[in-house]
């Protein structure tokens, strides 16, 4: 056993007198929300990088309102709309603007209908005549404005439209949409999921022509599921869901030329079961850049398409022996050159080509990560990026000349760091907070990263906790198979090495995740100094294939998922459980979602480590689960059935020894509850004894009302009942 040297140890000092009874943590009050940092508003940085605007509520009228403040000054300039001045539209909830701000997006009555997807009800405003408009008397998706402002994407029961302001010109460009056979011009489900998007369109630099994709997902299979609500009968909600292995939605590619009232599929060339996860049109409004992966997703090709011609043209090809990350990154520089980040030396980073896809250089490096690009500043030529460099529990921002010299850190203390910023990237709100520092706000030079002005604390947050027992995050690392894997604990107050604690573990694992980060607080981490106040050892440690420390590092589970992963929190229990303090007879572990297939998976194949375990929304067996997601770590069923079958908990039942308590929610788009009631089977078939709880019509997050507290309350009674 052997341990490394703590890298540090945070220690929790507020500053305060001493109590002679701290208060403890309740779940009413962590899930009420008494614990909640306040967070700074979303912003929209206004074209002339002085100012900004924020979407505002008047608690006098209730009217909602886009106003506009100065950057350095926090001064408000002015009130750019009020839906106290639109008829029929009491508020709104978002909004974007044209290229050149004269007019704004506006969306209410807005409806969810995935995880990323919403349909809703937009206006236009035209801020030089005060006027406004309704695009349409139904709720649409993902309009989008053309980058001359006189135009009007959306989406509208899974066909595309184009409006134009100026002529009042409407057009449907695709009329063969319908729900579960084609959508146009929006993604389908596990594109949504798994490539985190859903407008599947874009306009050209001239606003001339749109290019989109298409799915005809006829061939999916369906899945289904009950809501049951509150009527007499209950509903079924049915979508198309591909499960590993099975048929996708069959993608193409769609050019239509406005002007010339042309429409034009765009073959890309001899690919075969494939993904286009991302399109996006070049600065030449002729040229659109197209991103095209063969379904292992370990195959990437950037295809610029000439619109006139539609001939297309591989100008980057990536390969990796597992799998490509797709990004947001791709941006083009006035000469149509381009930067792009790959990890291709072994960690992700920051490269320029030429519009030939010839390599201009590569322009950050180091055994470290890009974690975030947040642009390029055309005037200055400097990238600004977030990365690990100082330390991967860590977040730094940082600049970069084009040409890979003068990098400079910008964001100065040690925690987690994040920025946005001005149009003209002159200034940036920096985002901090580390263990024992709940979020500040900042507005700083983009150039020196000087502080300009504090924009808001949390100050008023540390003086509630000081009334309480806030027990500290310790980070160190602990040595595992041959890897300094990174970890916090936290221990009980008056913590007594001669005393025998018992241990409860944390993870998630999955595939280039993180949860050993420097950052401050979330709802969970007071549950977890709930528990330690209740005498329990709280750990969390992440293992092989998580995220930050390199390709090799987070790949090294490919094909094999559960396997390295599962061995590794094995060994963590082991080794933490021969410490003098830790009462090895008592180790508990819990997780969600990928979190919850591990903890069912170290509770069967290591009956005699853990006494316990907590699943909630498991995957059980990834045969269950969508195609994108699986088969880019797993490949499909078919060529890797021992991958899939292996590190299945669902067949490993008959090890359970312990106490096992499993959670779902019965509206799970995600993680399908199918997942846990073919485990009970398989657990009632062994007739092995367990605890569950179904939340119903509760999703992947199971929330709303009182779901959370109740959730908590009876995940904190296990505990305290069989740990």
């Amino acid at each position: 056993m052997k341990f490394t040297k703590l890298f540090f140890v945070i220690t929790l000092f507020l500053g305060l007198e001493s109590y002679a009874q701290d208060k403890v943590f309740t779940l009413n009050e962590i899930w009420g929300g008494e614990f909640r940092t306040e967070g700074f508003q979303s912003l929209h940085s206004m074209k002339n990088g002085t100012q900004y605007s924020v979407l505002e509520k008047d608690q006098a009228s209730g009217a909602t309102n886009i106003e506009v403040y100065n950057y350095e000054t926090g001064e408000k300039a002015k009130t750019l709309i009020s839906s106290a001045t639109i008829d029929d539209l009491d508020s709104f909830q978002g909004y974007s603007f044209s290229k050149d701000e004269n007019r704004i997006l506006i969306s209410s009555a807005n409806e969810q209908i995935f995880r990323r997807s919403s349909r809703g009800i937009y206006h236009i405003y035209d801020v030089p005549s005060n006027g406004v408009f309704k695009i349409s008397d139904k709720k649409i998706q993902s309009p989008m404005l053309s980058p001359d402002g006189n135009k009007v994407a959306y989406v509208l029961d899974n066909n595309i439209y184009m409006l134009n302001f100026v002529t009042g010109q409407e057009i449907q460009l695709t009329d063969d949409g319908k729900k579960n056979e084609i959508i146009n011009g929006v993604t389908d489900w596990v594109y949504e999921e798994e490539f985190s998007f859903v407008r599947a369109f874009d306009w050209s630099a001239d606003s001339n022509k749109i290019a989109f994709l298409r799915f005809d997902e006829r061939e999916v299979p369906e899945f289904s599921m009950d809501v049951y609500g509150k009527d007499l009968y209950q509903k079924q909600d049915v979508f198309k869901y591909p499960k590993a292995g099975e048929k996708n939605s069959k993608v193409s590619l769609f050019v239509a030329d406005i002007t010339a009232m042309a429409l034009d599929e765009v073959k890309l060339g001899d690919y075969k079961d494939f993904y286009i996860p991302r399109i996006k049109w070049t600065v030449n409004p002729d040229i659109l850049s197209v991103q095209v992966m063969n379904r292992h997703q370990n195959n990437l090709d950037l295809i610029f398409v000439d619109a006139k011609t539609k001939a297309p043209k591989v100008v980057l090809n990536e390969k990796d022996e597992a799998y490509i990350d797709v990004t947001d990154n791709l941006t083009f520089l006035d000469d149509n050159s381009f930067i792009w980040t790959s990890e291709k030396d072994g960690y992700n980073h920051i490269y320029h080509y030429k519009e030939t896809g010839e390599l201009i250089n590569q322009i950050t490096k180091g055994d470290w990560e890009i974690t975030q690009y947040y642009g390029y500043d055309t005037k200055n030529k400097k990238i600004y990026y977030q990365s690990v460099e100082n330390g991967n529990i860590n977040r730094d921002v940082y600049a970069i000349s084009l040409d890979g010299n003068d990098k400079k850190r910008l964001s100065t203390k040690e925690g987690s760091n994040d920025a946005e910023f001005s149009a003209d990237f002159s200034l940036y709100i920096n985002y901090f907070s580390n263990a024992t520092t709940p979020y500040e706000y900042t507005l700083n030079n983009g150039t020196t990263g000087k502080v300009v002005r504090e924009l808001k604390n949390n100050s008023a947050l540390l003086e509630k906790l000081k009334g309480y027992d806030v027990r500290s995050k310790e980070f160190s690392t602990i040595q595992v198979n041959g890897e300094d894997l990174n970890m916090w604990t936290i221990k009980p107050k008056d913590f007594d090495p001669k005393k025998k604690y018992p241990l409860f573990m944390f993870q998630y694992s999955g595939p280039g995740s993180q949860m050993v980060k420097n950052s401050w607080h979330r709802a969970n981490d007071y549950w977890y100094m709930m528990l330690a106040q209740q005498g329990y050892i709280i750990v969390c440690v992440d293992g092989r294939g998580t995220g930050l420390k390199g390709a090799k590092f987070k790949k090294v589970t490919q094909n094999d998922l559960g396997n390295l992963e599962v061995q590794d929190q094995i060994a963590v229990a082991k080794q933490l459980g021969a410490l003098e303090y830790i009462d090895a007879s008592r180790i508990g572990i819990w997780g969600w979602s990928y979190g919850g297939f591990m903890s069912s998976n170290c509770l069967f194949k290591a009956p005699d480590t853990f006494k316990m375990a907590i699943a909630v929304a498991p995957v059980t067996s990834w045969r269950f689960y969508d195609t994108i997601y699986t088969e880019r770590y797993l490949m499909t069923p078919q060529e890797n059935a021992k991958g899939y079958d292996d590190n299945s908990p669902i067949n490993f039942v008959d090890g359970l020894k312990g106490k096992f308590l499993l959670v779902h929610g019965s509206a799970d788009d995600n993680v399908h509850v199918q997942n846990t009631m073919q485990l009970v089977e398989a657990l009632v078939q062994a007739n092995k004894d367990f605890d569950w709880a179904i939340y119903p019509d509760k999703n992947h997050g199971i929330y709303g009302g009182n779901t959370r507290l109740h959730l908590y309350n009876k995940m904190t009674n296990f505990i305290k009942n069989n740990l």
